[in-house]
């Protein structure tokens, strides 16, 4: 791990010329051309037209992911979302058929068999899989989704509520449900609660008008629903719905109890009668909530340091982003909600937007993201762009792991001993505590597609059936009933990237197991860490999670086993 270099440099191109910038169809269009022309004559020729077919598709990935950016970190300009909708709507739509074309040319190439299969093999795996489920009437549908989705993030980013005469986003205000003052807490909760109800009915309709388009673009590829369209678009080759639904038994089974035991521990912490929704974050009386940071600026200098002592290279993927500003962490209004890593594919360095208002979930958030950075590192000098596109299922992986193995350094944010120990201890309650939301959100989804044609009601009804299925009956939501009716609007993922959930359910498991690695032996844990992230797209998830030293398992005995073993160390703190 030593001889890991931060300092990655921008892909050279030998294809386009360095200057291109993406501006039309019309500009872009004769490099497709070309590779869709080209004569094959050799595997040597093949393997030079896949490095050509990588950077064209490098270089437009970049742009749109700009784009992107751009549009979450201001919500409010019409000049940015315009740019990002031209690209949904006039550019993406042109170059689909060309990409199945060449797809197809690929696969029809007599030297595909020189290839080297172990190599190229998920990938080739992967290009067959967008040839059978590519339609051309599912164009225009698809560019229309990708626009509607991003109206999520502008309907969010205008909700701000009043505290003390000062206007928060939702995401600052979320602070003050972990303050004493029980009646603060109560009056942020039943505004912000009132602010999301405001702003129901127009999320409602984006849902449906989402849910119905996606139903036909899976209907229009041959599938019975979405579901199943869906599945076979993520490429979850290694396992399958009914493992899904095990999975949620297994939650339900094993996990569902050790919430119910971690709120009791918070009611009786907090010495109440009923334990409300504004209670579960809570400090009892006389205990400040955890401040990790105060701004940006310090929540990243902190995150280099606590990334340093896990080893440098970690934090010279840090100090690198800070220094290209790929880095937009603080919450403010017009801001998409939310936090991710978008990594780049021409430059390699990714972007981490997230909304940090001082919490300790914000430190969690930095150092979840800066996983996901690490692995964009990483992946960064492998062959092609393809290679690159890792399954979520081991990209959680990479964040999740990174959130348990800086614990041992977050002395660095706490120089008091029993504020490292609270935050420890929340750390793991909140790795438990996320599967029944996991689980919800998840079996949510199945219904939903399986039933495109649903009404509101039967919608509201259907969430709050499953909702009472993975929640403890311990919270008592007397009075905002309403609210909890739509709590599932929260999530983001259910309008912008419908199905990518359970995979943080799959690698919290990874990750739990990472971490039991690491605390046996650190060295190891963090080479094997390393080995599998630097493997990308190139090998099968089982393969990714053996690199890794762990099991590719979802199983309710493994969910037990692993559940046990968090337990134990809760216990200890």
């Amino acid at each position: 791990m030593n001889k890991l270099n931060a300092d990655i440099k921008k892909l050279p191109r030998h294809f386009l010329p360095e200057e291109f910038k993406v501006t039309t169809w019309e500009a872009l269009q004769p490099y497709f051309e070309a590779l869709q022309q080209r004569e094959i004559s050799h595997v040597t020729d093949l393997e030079k037209w896949l490095k050509d077919m990588s950077e064209l598709e490098a270089v437009i990935s970049e742009d749109a992911c700009w784009r992107q950016i751009r549009m979450t970190c201001d919500t409010t300009s019409k000049e940015l979302e315009e740019a990002f909708t031209y690209f949904c709507m006039e550019i993406q739509p042109q170059l689909q058929p060309y990409a199945d074309a060449l797809n197809k040319k690929l696969l029809e190439s007599p030297f595909l068999k020189d290839l080297d299969q172990d190599l190229y093999k998920t990938y080739l795996r992967s290009v067959k899989k967008q040839v059978k489920l590519f339609r051309e009437e599912n164009i225009p549908i698809q560019a229309e989704l990708s626009v509607m989705a991003q109206q999520y993030g502008v309907i969010a980013g205008k909700m701000t509520i009043t505290v003390k005469d000062q206007e928060y986003t939702l995401q600052q205000a979320a602070k003050f449900l972990e303050n004493s003052d029980r009646s603060l807490r109560e009056e942020v909760f039943t505004k912000t609660a009132a602010r999301r109800l405001e702003d129901r009915q127009a999320l409602d309709e984006l849902y449906t008008g989402l849910i119905l388009k996606r139903d036909q673009v899976a209907k229009n590829a041959g599938f019975a629903n979405y579901r199943d369209y869906k599945f076979e678009e993520l490429g979850r080759f290694d396992y399958t719905k009914e493992d899904s639904f095990q999975f949620h038994d297994a939650i339900k089974a094993h996990l569902v109890p050790l919430v119910q035991q971690i709120l009791e521990k918070q009611k009786g912490k907090l010495q109440l009668d009923t334990l409300k929704p504004w209670d579960t974050d809570a400090e009892p009386i006389g205990i400040k909530p955890l401040e990790p940071f105060h701004t940006g600026d310090e929540l990243v200098t902190k995150a280099i340091a606590t990334f340093d002592e896990l080893g440098p290279f970690f934090g010279n993927c840090l100090r690198v982003m800070k220094q290209m500003g790929r880095l937009d962490l603080e919450s403010r209004k017009g801001k998409a909600p939310g936090g991710y890593n978008c990594p780049l594919s021409e430059t390699g360095v990714p972007f981490i937007f997230m909304n940090a208002a001082g919490q300790m979930k914000d430190l969690t958030t930095m150092v979840h993201e800066g996983g996901h950075a690490v692995h964009s590192f990483l992946s960064h000098n492998l062959p092609l762009s393809a290679f690159k596109e890792y399954p979520m299922e081991i990209a959680e992986v990479a964040s999740m792991s990174m959130e348990l193995f800086t614990m041992d350094h977050w002395n660095i944010f706490f120089d008091d001993a029993e504020q490292l120990r609270r935050a420890r201890l929340q750390q793991l309650e909140r790795a438990i505590t996320i599967f029944p939301w996991i689980a919800t959100i998840d079996k949510f989804q199945h219904w939903i597609y399986e039933h495109p044609q649903h009404t509101v009601a039967e919608r509201t009804a259907k969430w709050q059936e499953i909702l009472k299925e993975f929640s403890p009956a311990i919270v008592d939501w007397s009075g905002h009933e309403d609210y909890r009716e739509i709590t599932w609007q929260k999530q983001l993922h259910l309008f912008e990237v419908p199905f990518y959930y359970i995979e943080y359910g799959i690698a919290q498991l990874g990750a739990i197991a990472m971490w039991k690695q690491y605390k046996e032996n650190k060295t190891q844990a963090l080479d094997n860490y390393v080995q599998a992230l630097s493997l990308g797209n190139t090998k099968t998830l089982p393969d990714l999670y053996k690199a890794a030293g762990i099991k590719f398992d979802f199983s309710p005995v493994y969910v037990k086993e692993l559940a046990d073993f968090v337990k134990q160390e809760i216990e200890q703190l």
